[in-house]
């Protein structure tokens, strides 16, 4: 298809907001393993998701996997999901020892009741250990549609105390956002936060191509609210989303706002592939340009 004039800035635009991305995939998606190992460029950050019932072994063994192929791992170090301060530190101190992982995504997680002592993103940080085992780069998560279970104003807080402490320890730090369907809920929400002081570079989260009815599902899950109506309303968008258009317009939106604004701090993009990742890779390839 021929690119218009008109068209070509916002081409431009998303193939540079393109230039860096990551994707994320869950321990059991053997699909995907397989396609990262054969088909990913070196280097890649490829994010593990650590799953309520996942034992610590399957999620080193796959960043080992994913480090073997030449690629980053970042796994999910889940709050919610560790049974002890001991259980982190010999969690971390393998991830590093045995899969050269220094790169991490730290979160709260979803389980209603706590494995053990933590609840929260902020007390792992605080421990110190990820610091201890050498780990140099932080991953925390950002909500443009608001968290589903926790109030804004704690969110603010926490983030705050996350980043700061982080910089203390020495550790670099990303925002990496909750996938929506929508440009303005992200654009609005990564301005609120420049204007805030909060100065990490920003990841947007987006969907990658999937089936229409497992996207409401997650949806539902993730409590992405705006988003999911507007999904909702726009039902023909399913044929795009199984021919791997469903960011397009989205991106398109940020990748212009960032241009035009690049105090934004958008740095690319971050895909929740739901078993998929071949489908997000090849879409990246055809717009990255």
């Amino acid at each position: 298809m021929t690119t218009t004039a008109t068209e070509r800035p916002a081409t431009l635009a998303l193939a540079n907001l393109l230039r860096r991305f990551s994707a994320e995939v869950t321990t059991r998606d053997e699909d995907s393993l397989k396609f990262a190992e054969m088909s990913l460029a070196k280097g890649m950050e490829v994010f593990v998701a650590s799953l309520p019932k996942d034992p610590h072994e399957r999620l080193i063994a796959t960043a080992s996997r994913l480090r073997k192929a030449g690629l980053e791992p970042v796994p999910h170090i889940v709050a919610r999901n560790l049974a002890s301060r001991a259980e982190l530190d010999s969690v971390l101190a393998r991830l590093a020892g045995e899969a050269g992982v220094h790169r991490a995504l730290i979160l709260g997680g979803d389980r209603d009741k706590p494995l053990g002592e933590y609840d929260a993103s902020l007390q792992l940080i605080q421990t110190g250990l990820f610091a201890k085992h050498g780990f140099t780069h932080a991953f925390i998560a950002a909500y443009p549609e608001t968290h589903p279970r926790i109030d804004e104003s704690v969110i603010e807080a926490a983030r705050a105390a996350k980043i700061q402490t982080l910089r203390e320890q020495g550790m670099s730090v990303t925002l990496v956002s909750q996938f929506g369907f929508e440009s303005k809920p992200i654009i609005s929400h990564t301005e609120k936060l420049r204007a805030g002081g909060i100065t990490p570079p920003f990841r947007v989260g987006v969907a990658g191509p999937t089936e229409y009815a497992k996207l409401v599902k997650y949806a539902l899950i993730c409590g992405v609210g705006p988003s999911l109506r507007a999904l909702k309303e726009r039902q023909g968008l399913a044929r795009n989303m199984l021919g791997g258009e469903t960011p397009e317009k989205l991106l398109v939106d940020v990748a212009l706002a960032q241009e035009a604004n690049p105090a934004l701090g958008i740095e690319g993009v971050h895909f929740f592939t739901f078993g998929a990742l071949g489908a997000s890779y090849n879409w990246v390839q055809q717009h990255a340009g």
